[in-house]
């Protein structure tokens, strides 16, 4: 179990969309309707659904707002959502793993397309980069949760792999299939989590400089703030002393 690391601050970018409160609840909307079509409507019996409502739950989203996106797919109403995966490259040779869901495939590829290189990156074939990454299952609390030897101590008594913590609270990894059984056992000693996901862990991280920085930014941005993108993930690492800079 690892202590200490700087991957918090890779982590901060994808909180991006997420203040932007309405396309947020859109974009958890989504994901509700697709995990329920994939599965059973119920959560306590689909642990992807799950995932997904107390995801929604954790940005305040609405009762009403998320029982209507499980309706909607119990009616089996609305569009047909496709899941994708695209990848690429930023400035500074970044990798970045873009996940989406999308009811027209040809519109979403066009936009991955024209923000990767109206930033400074370029569109890569599906593998270019995902090799670089583990799919792994990521739990979050936040600092309030408690210090650094409890939240280690309740993730190694719940089976997780391996723990990351900072004055900005604590990055818990899991085995992408021990994700809904170590959750669980964690909301019992910590409560509930910040946010519980799957997600794709850098095996190396890049240090990015000023410049680059600055650009690379404005295209997770941009990518974030596409309608049919659920979650962009890198393998960026930018010092404390150049996020001061940037603001």
């Amino acid at each position: 179990m690892a202590g200490h690391s700087k991957f918090k601050n890779i982590m901060h970018r994808k909180g991006a969309q997420d203040k932007k409160r309405s396309a947020a609840f859109s974009k958890l909307s989504r994901e509700i309707t697709v995990a329920a079509k994939s599965g059973m409507p119920d959560p306590d019996m689909n642990p992807r659904l799950r995932l997904a409502v107390n995801n929604a739950r954790a940005l305040s989203m609405p009762k009403d707002n998320i029982q209507r996106a499980i309706d909607k797919a119990s009616a089996n109403d609305g569009d047909d959502y496709e899941e994708i995966r695209y990848e690429g490259y930023g400035p500074g040779g970044v990798a970045l793993i873009v996940e989406a869901l999308t009811d027209n495939r040809n519109r979403t590829a066009t936009n991955i397309r024209t923000a990767f290189s109206k930033n400074g990156g370029n569109l890569a074939a599906t593998g270019a980069v995902s090799h670089g990454f583990e799919r792994k299952g990521l739990i979050e609390y936040p600092a309030a949760a408690g210090d650094e030897e409890k939240v280690l101590e309740a993730a190694i008594e719940a089976g997780a792999d391996d723990v990351e913590s900072s004055e900005d609270g604590h990055t818990i990894w899991t085995a992408m299939e021990a994700l809904h059984e170590v959750s669980g056992a964690l909301e019992k000693v910590l409560g509930e989590p910040e946010s519980v996901k799957l997600a794709w862990k850098p095996n190396l991280t890049v240090d990015v400089a000023e410049g680059d920085a600055q650009t690379l930014f404005k295209l997770v941005d941009a990518l974030e703030d596409d309608d049919d993108v659920q979650t962009v993930w890198g393998n960026y690492e930018v010092s404390d002393a150049v996020m001061e800079k940037l603001g």
